[in-house]
């Protein structure tokens, strides 16, 4: 999560003269802020983070021990390919994260029986990996989804129309699980070669290997 601050700073004036910071990591929070304070000359100290929750400085020392329990800079990659011959789909994620002062790797993959075509299973795999985000407590947070699917993506953001009822379906159980979570969406569409590790495990899952893995790295 990023923050920033904005201030009232007394000048030798008469004047008080307001500030608004560019955005930072909010580990940094109060070390900024306590340099502010140092000068003597700062008051009415205003934390906001990207979702626009604004708190004071009092509310934000204690708030900050919380947020370290939660899940925060949450990037997600998907990938879902589909068979013709056996009508199986394979979905492949994976999640990065931050608690604390530790990074946590989730790897996920699953065979899933009933889809139709390749484009339905990019979507299941975009609607698991939200599903997965629930389930590790993420809410009320700006999240970054990467994946090949230019069709998914473009279509979540509203850019391209879609015309499908059965996509249209998966649509809105995606918006759903947004609006459900509170997430700030940022979407970035990438080449498959940049995308291999979720493609690697939805090819997996087409041949039958599961994968889940949970695991805080270095």
């Amino acid at each position: 999560m990023k923050m920033k601050l904005k201030f009232k700073y007394t000048s030798k004036t008469s004047s008080d003269i307001w500030f608004e910071s560019s955005w930072f990591p909010r580990k940094e929070t109060m070390i900024h802020a306590d340099d502010l304070m140092k000068t003597g000359r700062v008051i009415d100290i205003e934390i906001i983070d990207e979702m626009d929750n604004s708190w004071t400085l009092k509310e934000f020392i204690k708030l900050n021990k919380q947020l370290d329990k939660e899940p925060e800079n949450i990037v997600v990659y998907f990938d879902g390919g589909f068979d013709k011959e056996s009508t199986r789909s394979g979905i492949g994620i994976v999640v990065y994260y931050d608690k604390g002062d530790e990074k946590f790797r989730i790897r996920k993959n699953e065979k899933l029986e009933t889809l139709e075509n390749n484009n339905e299973a990019e979507y299941a795999a975009l609607h698991n990996a939200l599903l997965l985000l629930e389930e590790i407590g993420v809410k009320n947070a700006p999240c970054t989804v990467k994946g090949d699917s230019q069709v998914v993506l473009k279509q979540l953001e509203g850019e391209w129309a879609c015309f499908d009822e059965g996509l249209n379906r998966w649509l809105d159980r995606i918006e759903s699980i947004i609006a459900k979570l509170r997430l700030k969406m940022t979407f970035d569409v990438l080449s498959r070669n940049d995308n291999k590790e979720a493609d690697k495990l939805a090819n997996q899952a087409l041949i039958g290997t599961e994968v889940h893995s949970h695991k805080r790295i270095e």
